[in-house]
């Protein structure tokens, strides 16, 4: 009984050492700088092992770590470059700065970064015991500096005049960390804070390391006019690797205006009398869009759930409702920085405005539109720059993306840069756009986030819209193969999906704003009629019964990578069916759908601007 006490208590001993020495995570947009003297990687038990020191840092995940008393190739540490060692353990660039020449080597400091410097010098310090160095390490957007300050109190005191004098003109942000060998209440720390802001928090004892009572290291930002923000300060508690302990503290940097914003607006969703203005920044911000039907603007629109506005975020969409048909409106998206978002403190940076640009909502009673339809692009900017350059002198309302545009999207940065690319390219940010999702948007590791940069009608992959008299129900066919297929790991489950949608299509087949429409258009990316009997088909099966019967004018599919047109009847279909090209030059295809009157055309046309096709519907 003893034995099991023992060994819990053991146990418990263990978790709540591991809770104390968990690392504070680092967020994005920040730089963590660490000063850490490492004893020449001796420990507290007098083995030398780089490799442990190394563990450290690397937990800590430092950008750059400013590291003190290090020996290079020395006969009392065998000939071995300190640094080195530590810099090809961490995988980081190593910038040394010998103080004394030693035992035929050198004894100093250095610095371990992620980032190549851009450059780097020595400056000396004096120090009766021994001679010190400031070492000053440019990178491309900061100044860091390391230092080990001597035992002396009046050789401590001559080094703070020589380093504000070598700090003397640099523009961008400096930083200087190191053991100081004084304390926060000696005269030496009051003479620092005289031309630097203390960043690490002096009550968290640094030294030594296996019982700390004081706090002998410090991360200094020398007071020129740069600002930043410290998002995280903190002492590891390490009791073995050295007889100092690791500090590190998290540092932003406020950005300027011109980088905050990281796409141009999009509109999307422009249906009941509202519309959602979509953009993403660069860095945390409080967003909102000021609007208004003249270019004075005048009204302001944030997100707000449950009581809270939705802040401190990148991806932003934002519903303008209760807009008046038929009237054109002006906005601008506006972006503040926020630099520090706490439970009680915040802390912003400067506020980006985009261009003013107008939008207009269609009224019910309207019956003229133009919209043009691209498919299967597959992320090919040299198609969409073809098929965009063919329709440049139409003048058109609004714009649908018919699926497998962004495919198998890996990651945001890549679905944002083609996204942004083809919004660039159809002036998404005056004119609303559709993003319809294909087979490929399902695919790959960002696929489930694309719902942070599309909005959807109804919030559904799948729904109906009126624009004018005409109405548009948008279908979502799902994957190309049974949810079974082995690459789908069984995270699919696209048979409940299109289940919901049949069940939609009755709903929405028997219902007035269908009923009552002057034309009506289909519109999803996989075609149910026309496709071979060996292809995977289920929607055929579940939509087909009500879809027989249904009266619209046009289906407008894609998928299958070449242009086809299938009469009424011609596939066992109830209504003229078209398939959109395919993703290179030879194949690809843009359709424009035009309502002028009673009267509703599709044209067809591929990357030269031949005309497939031109049919009254």
């Amino acid at each position: 009984m003893k034995t099991c006490l023992l060994s819990l208590l053991l146990l418990l001993s263990f978790c709540f050492t591991s809770v104390a020495q968990s690392v504070l995570l680092k967020e994005d947009n920040s730089i963590r700088i660490l000063s850490y003297n490492v004893r020449n990687g001796k420990g507290m038990d007098n083995t030398t092992d780089y490799q442990r020191v190394a563990d450290v840092i690397n937990r800590i995940a430092p950008d750059v770590v400013a590291v003190q008393e290090l020996d290079s190739v020395t006969q009392r540490n065998n000939g071995v470059y300190s640094l080195g060692e530590l810099a090809q353990r961490t995988l980081m660039h190593a910038t040394y700065a010998g103080s004394i020449d030693y035992q035929g080597g050198k004894y100093g400091i250095g610095m371990l970064s992620k980032e190549k410097p851009v450059s780097y010098k020595r400056v000396p310090l004096p120090g009766r015991e021994e001679k010190r160095s400031l070492l000053l390490v440019e990178f491309a957007d900061y100044v860091v500096c390391c230092t080990h300050f001597s035992l002396t109190e009046e050789d401590q005191q001559a080094s703070v005049e020589i380093l504000v004098t070598a700090l003397e003109g640099i523009r961008k942000p400096v930083f200087l960390a190191g053991d100081m060998n004084s304390e926060y209440d000696s005269q030496v720390q009051a003479a620092m804070r005289k031309n630097f802001t203390t960043l690490n928090n002096p009550k968290q004892f640094t030294f030594p390391s296996d019982k700390p009572k004081e706090c002998i290291d410090f991360i200094y930002q020398l007071n020129n006019g740069k600002s930043c923000t410290v998002l995280n300060r903190q002492v590891i508690a390490e009791p073995v690797a050295s007889d100092h302990l690791p500090l590190f503290v998290d540092i932003r940097f406020p950005a300027k205006a011109s980088d905050i914003l990281r796409t141009t607006p999009f509109l999307q969703n422009p249906v009941g009398n509202g519309i959602t203005v979509s953009w993403m920044t660069n860095v945390p911000t409080h967003s909102w869009v000021e609007y208004g039907t003249d270019a004075k603007l005048g009204l302001t629109q944030q997100t707000v759930v449950d009581g809270q506005v939705i802040a401190n975020n990148k991806h932003h969409k934002i519903r303008l409702n209760n807009l008046k048909q038929g009237t054109t409106y002006y906005y601008r998206v506006c972006s503040r920085e926020i630099t520090l978002y706490e439970a009680y403190k915040k802390e912003f940076g400067e506020t980006a405005y985009s261009e003013i640009q107008s939008f207009t909502l269609p009224r019910n009673t309207e019956t003229d539109f133009t919209a043009l339809i691209f498919n299967d692009l597959h992320k090919n900017k040299d198609l969409m720059d073809k098929l965009s350059n063919v329709v440049k002198d139409i003048d058109y309302d609004f714009v649908f993306f018919n699926g497998d545009c962004i495919d198998d999207p890996k990651n945001e940065a890549q679905a944002v840069d083609f996204i942004s690319y083809i919004n660039r390219k159809v002036k998404a940010d005056r004119l609303p756009v559709f993003f319809l999702r294909g087979n490929h948007e399902i695919r790959n590791a960002y696929s489930i986030q694309l719902r942070n940069l599309f909005d959807y009608v109804g919030d559904r992959t799948y729904g109906a819209f009126n624009w004018g008299d005409t109405r548009f129900v948008m279908l979502d066919c799902g994957e190309d193969k049974p949810d079974s297929t082995s690459v789908y790991y069984n995270l699919n489950n696209f048979d409940e999906l299109r289940k919901d949608q049949a069940a939609f299509l009755r709903t929405e087949l028997a219902g007035k704003a269908f009923r009552s429409a002057a034309k009506r258009v289909l519109i999803h990316h996989i075609p149910i009629y026309g496709m071979k009997e060996e292809r995977f088909n289920p929607c055929l099966e579940l939509w087909g019964k009500a879809l027989t019967k249904a009266q619209f004018n046009v289906a407008i599919n894609a998928h299958m990578h070449r242009f086809a047109w299938y009469p009424k009847g011609a596939a066992d279909n109830n209504f003229p069916v078209v398939v959109g090209g395919g993703n290179n030059a030879s194949t690809g295809t843009v359709m424009i759908l035009r309502k002028k009157g009673s009267e509703l055309s599709l044209e067809v046309l591929d990357a030269a601007g031949k005309v497939l096709r031109k049919e009254i519907l």
